[in-house]
């Protein structure tokens, strides 16, 4: 499956506009995402070492994200833009909870939360491309194919965890239903996954 084929609703475009006008908080939480995606992909490795593919894969994926977190910046230092740490957005916190605590279902929400996470990554790329500068678009479309990647991985993965049938798709629904509340509705807070920005924000 491609992400492309997730019922993920779009990101809504008062949210570009608050992109655009917020390039600094944009590209610094970009930046701790990728540096969290890493961070989540270290974890999953130690935790489960039991699934020698699946170890390989997210071994692959870390130095991806961590060469993605070099990337954005090399990006705000030729802009000099100062990184400084500024507080998580509610979103991945909010999906977390969905997690459930039991093995082996708590690795399979973990899988699929991943996915959806990645997937919502791309399609905040792809919007960005509509509005950014060229430099930045350039920067957001060559994302795209890596982290579809991660997306697909994660998935695939996910299938292989011993479930009852129909578990993935049943746990990415309720995965996909949070991640729509929580775009489409107003958020305190502009991050890179951050909602609807609240009036005045």
């Amino acid at each position: 499956m491609k992400y492309t084929q997730l019922s993920l609703v779009p990101t809504p475009d008062v949210w570009l506009e608050e992109a655009s006008d917020q390039l600094v908080v944009l590209l610094t939480d970009h930046a701790n995402c990728e540096k969290k995606a890493a961070s989540t992909a270290l974890n999953l490795m130690y935790r489960y070492v039991e699934y020698p593919e699946l170890l390989e894969s997210l071994s692959k994926l870390a130095r991806e994200e961590l060469r993605h977190f070099e990337q954005v910046l090399r990006l705000m230092r030729d802009r000099g833009m100062a990184y400084e740490q500024i507080a998580s957005a509610r979103y991945a916190g909010a999906l977390r909870k969905l997690v459930r605590t039991h093995e082996p279902m708590r690795l399979l929400d973990l899988l699929v939360m991943s996915a959806v996470v990645e997937a919502r990554s791309c399609e905040r790329f792809g919007r960005l491309c509509e509005v950014l500068d060229c430099e930045l678009a350039d920067f957001y479309g060559s994302l795209l194919k890596s982290e579809a990647r991660h997306f697909e991985n994660y998935l695939k993965f996910a299938e292989k965890i011993d479930a009852p049938v129909g578990e993935v798709a049943t746990r990415l629904e309720v995965f996909l239903e949070a991640d729509a509340e929580l775009i489409l509705t107003p958020d305190d807070q502009f991050r890179f996954h951050s909602g609807i920005p609240s009036t005045g924000n």
